[in-house]
C-alpha cells in the first residue's frame, strides 16, 4: 500500500516534503532535545502540528515512544554516568547500591506496566 497516496494530505504536499518529515522523525532530533515534537517538526518544515501529526499516523510514527536507547542532552551526562557506572564496579566497603527506575509506569512487584497507566 502506498501511504503517500492513500492519504488526503498527500494530495496537497508533495512526496518530497512528506519523505522529509519522515526522514527527519526517524533520523534526526532536534538541538538540545531527545525526539521531535509535532510542534518542533512543524516549525522545523513549515507544515501545521496537525499536518505532522497526520503523517507521523500514516507511516506509524510515536516519537515521544522510543524502542532505542536516547542520549540525554545533559551537559554532565558523561560524569554522572561514570559515577553510578562506578558504584557498580568499584562499590565502598559495606556499602548497598540500589537501583531506582523513575518511569511511573513500572510496577513494583511483577515488573510489568501498571494497570490504568
Amino acid at each position: 500500500m502506498n501511504l503517500l497516496r492513500s492519504h488526503p494530505y498527500s494530495r496537497k504536499y508533495s512526496r518530497t516534503l512528506i519523505a522529509d518529515v519522515v526522514r527527519k522523525t526517524t533520523q534526526e532530533t532536534p538541538a538540545g532535545q531527545t525526539h521531535w515534537s509535532r510542534a518542533s517538526m512543524a516549525e522545523a518544515t513549515g507544515l501545521s502540528e496537525s499536518t505532522v501529526g497526520r503523517i507521523w499516523k500514516a507511516h506509524g510514527l510515536k516519537p515521544h515512544l522510543f524502542r532505542t536507547f536516547k542520549v540525554s542532552n545533559d551537559p554532565r551526562f558523561v560524569e554522572k554516568l561514570e559515577d553510578i557506572v562506578g558504584l557498580y564496579l568499584d562499590p565502598p566497603e559495606h556499602a548497598v547500591v540500589f537501583s531506582v527506575d523513575e518511569s511511573r509506569r513500572a510496577s513494583p512487584c511483577s515488573g510489568s506496566t501498571a494497570p490504568g497507566r
